[in-house]
């Protein structure tokens, strides 16, 4: 296997977004583990992001930017910069960990899960729902766990209109 070419101004962008990726998933008190498990890509992907390596698809890139809510800018010079909002939206983004308490409809559907279970990642929420969604009232769902699902959908499954 060839070694991919190396680019000066490539190089310190990856970098500088491995940087930022350690500075916002620290700052959300995130570890590593589970920020790579929301993202849906391993544990070494998210390591050798924040590393800076320029070897990574693109398409783990953008899934560990969305999980900590991060997006890319393009300058006019055609170099890219990575910020995070000032004021983030609370519906276009998915919990690391998903409290069941806080979400009626997915409490009820995750009945066959073992007693005392609190916590739930993003992808066995989104299982649940998935499997078992046709059993919901969405009417009577909370407007955070519809922005839950939504969310959920958005991140695991882009052709999905039910729920």
């Amino acid at each position: 296997m060839a070694k991919q070419p190396s680019h000066p101004m490539l190089e310190a962008q990856a970098k500088r977004f491995g940087t930022a990726l350690r500075a916002r998933r620290k700052q959300l008190g995130i570890n590593m583990t589970a920020a790579s498990e929301a993202a849906g890509i391993s544990r070494v992907t998210w390591h050798r992001l924040e590393k800076g390596e320029t070897t990574v698809a693109w398409g783990s890139v953008l899934a560990a930017a969305a999980v900590l809510d991060m997006a890319f800018v393009i300058g006019d010079d055609g170099t890219a910069e990575v910020e995070t909002p000032r004021s983030p939206d609370p519906n276009a983004w998915v919990p690391l960990q998903i409290r069941l308490a806080e979400y009626a409809g997915l409490r009820g559907l995750a009945w066959q899960l073992r007693e005392g279970l609190e916590w739930l990642s993003p992808r066995e929420a989104w299982e649940i729902y998935e499997r078992n969604g046709r059993h919901l009232d969405t009417a009577q769902l909370s407007t955070h766990e519809q922005a839950l699902i939504t969310s959920l959908r958005r991140l695991f499954d882009r052709t999905a209109d039910h729920v």
